[in-house]
């Protein structure tokens, strides 16, 4: 008996195990991946409202953000990008 089980376990090439079980397996990884996406969407909401109180406070103190970042965009402008320097 044990013989039969491990003939016919040799004639399945490995991976193709039974239809209905892969499609649970692939359904499955659907909706756990779509519950990570969507807890990533709440902690990407929130670090975008906390990064917006910032801009508010620094704004309300007097710091020009747009003001620093050309700056940074000038100092930056004769530079390579990193992608041409790992090259």
């Amino acid at each position: 008996m044990a013989k039969k089980e491990d003939e016919k376990s040799k004639a399945e090439p490995a991976g193709k195990g039974d239809k209905a079980e892969k499609v649970g397996y692939h359904k499955g990884s659907l909706a756990v991946l779509s519950k990570e996406r969507e807890e990533l969407m709440r902690i990407l909401q929130i670090v975008e409202q906390l990064m917006q109180m910032h801009v508010k406070e620094l704004k309300e103190m007097g710091v020009d953000l747009a003001a620093q970042a050309k700056e940074v965009a000038k100092q930056m402008k004769g530079k390579k990008p990193i992608e041409d320097v790992l090259k």
